[in-house]
């Protein structure tokens, strides 16, 4: 059994973040043309947003007391965005990820939009779990382009908070 924890990141958390991000953009270069930047690190631009615009809410990711990742949610108009999830390798594939999504859902009623990369095969699969099991039935995505990226959009709704079991 896993103590996992999903904990609202203040300002002060922000080099952990930054940190965090370095790591997830990594993750992402398989599939999406990132240049790193002179200084070695490929940046994130929109964290300092996370605690100057409404809408806008990053959270760290603890299992076990441990930093395991981040989440940064944000609304678009009346949707709540994942704008960015990141679970670390070791803690991936053994149900931390699709527990911290669901938190992450329940703390936002209201209608809900996942994007990701149709290459990024793992991530596709991953969402369509999580997101199904969340809504209770399957939530198929729709596909769109964009800046000549594929892409697959989950559209559904959180109703808020309920009863989730520990991993």
């Amino acid at each position: 059994m896993h103590n996992i924890e999903v904990i609202p990141a203040t300002v002060g958390q922000s080099p952990i973040l930054a940190n965090l991000l370095e790591l997830y953009v990594h993750d992402f270069s398989e599939f999406f043309d990132v240049e790193i930047g002179a200084n070695g690190k490929f940046g994130y631009p929109p964290l300092p947003l996370y605690w100057t615009e409404e809408g806008r809410h990053p959270f760290l990711i603890r299992v076990n007391g441990k930093l395991a990742g981040l989440v940064l949610v944000k609304k678009s108009g009346a949707v709540w965005d994942m704008a960015e999830f990141f679970v670390i390798r070791g803690c991936r594939r053994n149900g931390i990820g699709i527990y911290v999504a669901h938190q992450v859902w329940q703390r936002f009623p209201g209608a809900w939009e996942v994007r990701v990369m149709t290459e990024n095969r793992a991530a596709r699969q991953f969402w369509a779990r999580a997101i199904s099991a969340f809504a209770g039935e399957p939530v198929s995505p729709v596909s769109f382009e964009k800046d000549g990226v594929n892409w697959e959009l989950f559209s559904f709704e959180s109703t808020g908070p309920s009863l989730s079991p520990k991993i």
